[in-house]
């Protein structure tokens, strides 16, 4: 039987982390580092990454960042490009970017619905594309997780877009899954309860808050690096190589409370 580091190491693997230089996916590719792989951030702010690849470097780790618009298929293309010439090859794939509104339903406009949609929904559809390709023809045993939301499970108030977008990305996942499951290609869905970062930081109101604490029965927030566990056992081929089409909820509870 293999020994836990083995179970959990990700040595001679490259994780593409699209989103990481945001807070949540950030933490996730600092995990990966320390478990052994060289993590590629992507995303469009070049500071937000350096401060992250500092520290994956301060610790040991080996990264990199690319910039690239996850809603344009040739900016995907041309990322994977360039991790495949400077990395020789890529096993992991993380889709986090995100955006979040609380514009009232009726008030949606056209631009703001194509715009959450894009990124959210139209940008994790092409990256499993471009990368999903890629695995297939190479015959790369791979895991591409997916980031969902606790409102691709349960309807949330004042956040509609971003739950269409979102649930869209749950159902794409257990699709791939089942499509790609014989070829040793493995799909799952992380699905974080409430943590605050970037995309939702305006909709967490006062009253909100109360509202969710109230619904979660650790009554607090989810900090980002309680998401690594989760996200390191979805990526590990040892520990995580049964999992796949599995939408694993790190929430506090919440989920599993109604009144």
């Amino acid at each position: 039987m293999s020994s836990i580091f083995e179970l959990f190491s990700l040595q001679n693997q490259t994780a593409v982390v699209i989103g990481g230089t945001g807070e949540l996916c950030g933490a996730i590719a600092e995990g990966y580092a320390s478990a052994g792989a060289e993590v590629v951030l992507v995303g469009r702010d070049a500071s937000k990454a350096e401060k992250r690849l500092e520290a994956i470097h301060a610790a040991g780790g080996q990264g990199y960042f690319v910039s690239a618009d996850a809603s344009r298929k040739s900016d995907l293309q041309l990322l994977l490009d360039q991790v495949l010439e400077r990395s020789g090859g890529c096993q992991i794939l993380v889709n986090g970017a995100g955006v979040n509104s609380a514009t009232p339903f009726l008030d949606i406009s056209e631009e703001e619905f194509d715009r959450i949609m894009n990124i959210n929904t139209k940008g994790v559809f092409l990256a499993c594309q471009v990368f999903g390709k890629y695995f297939v023809e190479q015959k790369v045993s791979a895991s591409i997780i997916n980031l969902g939301s606790m409102s691709g499970l349960l309807p949330l108030s004042r956040v509609f877009t971003y739950s269409m977008s979102k649930g869209a990305v749950h159902n794409l996942s257990k699709n791939l899954a089942r499509e790609w499951a014989p070829l040793g290609i493995r799909v799952n869905t992380l699905v974080p309860g409430f943590f605050p970062a970037e995309q939702n930081k305006k909709v967490l109101t006062p009253d909100r808050v109360a509202k969710i604490m109230g619904h979660t029965p650790m009554n607090r927030f989810g900090t980002a690096n309680e998401l690594v566990g989760a996200a390191l056992l979805l990526a590990a081929n040892g520990a995580g190589s049964f999992i796949t089409g599995h939408e694993m909820v790190v929430d506090g509870g919440y989920s599993s409370m109604t009144i």
